[in-house]
């Protein structure tokens, strides 16, 4: 007969002719059940960048929705009888809210109300030319980022590349073919050398590149602006005003389709070659792998034989030198009046926020920089439509703010932790039992 035999320990063992019964397992038994392999991948799907960047602007025009619906004269209007009729209320939001975005996708995509296909394409083509300084300079700033530096200087280094090339376009009378390459350079080596000298500061003297990048915007400022008032140097002639001659159109980017989409020249087709060699560098050069081990960690890459100031300053030049690009588009693209000394129009600032919604990485700058010139360009037309332009430049932020807060996001749209976020539970709950402990 089979049975279970006690064992030296007390418990019971079964017999050799007793079958093994299967063991329950589940949620109730405290055990977790393996994941399948289609469940693992879309864990680790909704766990990605991709997916967490799409549901950050999905999140903020969500936002964005509901501000456009609280600032609309007819929905305040029909809110004052909601008991009354609350059919009005929810008629009114919805036109508002639809009305709103209906005049960003028109400005800044494709207007179906347009005579030709010209005019219905023209706001793609006006998207494009206000992304294109705002790539040029986020690859700038993300390329810093991937070297552990939190350049916040693109500002500056594009003010001293406008005042590099203003020197070259103003002075010069050359043709086209030689006029434009030599502008272009002489403002990526202007914002190259301003970035460098930052590089050069930390490596030389420790100092932190955040300060010396904030100090040297207001050195940048105050120079074009002493140069941009001085009679003979930048400043027009005839005019007390600190403001340049047209740029000379020996030195402009051509069209790229025509003169039918003034905003799109050729400038657009150099910031993709940018892109296109900043990718190359940072994932696939030697010295990109020297960047990207600096960036994780100094002190490692210090012991292996790494010249870390050397790198530093390698970072910056490149990193000044696409703010310089940034800034050969604002003078030699759509800018034909002259400029001062706002000719970065805020895009060194806001190129911050293109690298961190393009991860610093080179594509995902790319299209993080054309997503904020679509909104810029479409932002015309919501303004148009009487919503305040402020409401896009809110998009914008909180696009910005759900990324850097993924556990946010995660909490509202109920997605699968991170596995940082599991362990450093795991330490949080080991660490309060050691101390009930």
């Amino acid at each position: 007969m089979s049975g279970s035999t006690p064992t030296s320990d007390g418990s019971a063992r079964k017999s050799d002719g007793d079958a093994e019964l299967p063991r329950a397992t589940g949620p109730l038994t405290g055990e977790e059940i393996a994941p399948t392999r289609s469940g693992i991948f879309l864990r680790e799907l909704m766990r990605g960048s991709a997916v967490t960047t799409l549901l950050a602007i999905v999140l903020a025009m969500i936002v964005g929705g509901i501000l456009i619906a609280v600032t609309n004269e007819n929905v305040q209007a029909a809110s004052g009888y909601f008991f009354a009729r609350p059919g009005d209320t929810f008629v009114a939001v919805w036109q508002a809210v639809y009305n709103g975005y209906e005049a960003l996708f028109r400005g800044a995509i494709f207007n179906s109300r347009g005579a030709d296909f010209a005019a219905q394409i023209r706001p793609l083509t006006n998207a494009l030319g206000f992304a294109t300084p705002l790539i040029a300079a986020g690859l700038g700033v993300a390329l810093a980022f991937r070297a552990g530096l939190f350049n916040i200087g693109a500002r500056g280094q594009m003010l001293i590349a406008a005042l590099f090339a203003g020197l070259f376009a103003f002075n010069l009378d050359l043709p086209l073919w030689l006029h434009l390459p030599i502008t272009l350079i002489a403002g990526i080596v202007g914002g190259a050398l301003w970035g460098g000298l930052v590089g050069l500061l930390k490596a030389r003297t420790g100092a932190h590149e955040v300060i010396l990048t904030i100090m040297l915007n207001y050195v940048a400022y105050y120079l074009l602006l002493w140069m941009l008032r001085t009679p003979g140097l930048l400043q027009m002639e005839g005019t007390n005003q600190p403001i340049t001659k047209p740029t000379p159109e020996s030195a402009q980017f051509p069209d790229l389709l025509g003169p039918q989409f003034p905003q799109l020249n050729w400038g657009f087709v150099v910031v993709i070659a940018a892109t296109v060699f900043v990718w190359w560098l940072i994932e696939r050069s030697s010295l990109g792998l020297r960047l990207r081990a600096v960036g994780e960690n100094p002190h490692a890459a210090r012991a292996a034989g790494m010249s870390v100031d050397r790198l530093y300053i390698y970072a910056m030049l490149f990193a000044g030198g696409l703010a310089g690009l940034a800034a050969m588009n604002q003078i030699q693209g759509t800018v034909t009046t002259g400029f001062g000394a706002t000719i970065d129009a805020g895009i060194g600032f806001d190129a911050i926020t293109v690298a961190l919604l393009g991860r610093s990485r080179a594509w995902g700058t790319f299209a993080a920089g054309i997503l904020f010139g679509a909104l810029k360009a479409g932002s015309f037309s919501m303004q148009a439509q009487g919503i305040p332009v402020d409401i896009v430049l809110v998009v914008q932020s909180l696009i910005v703010l759900f990324i850097a807060a993924p556990p946010l996001l995660r909490a509202v749209f109920f997605l699968p932790k991170s596995d940082a976020e599991k362990a450093a539970k795991a330490r949080a709950k080991a660490a309060k039992k050691a101390v009930a402990a």
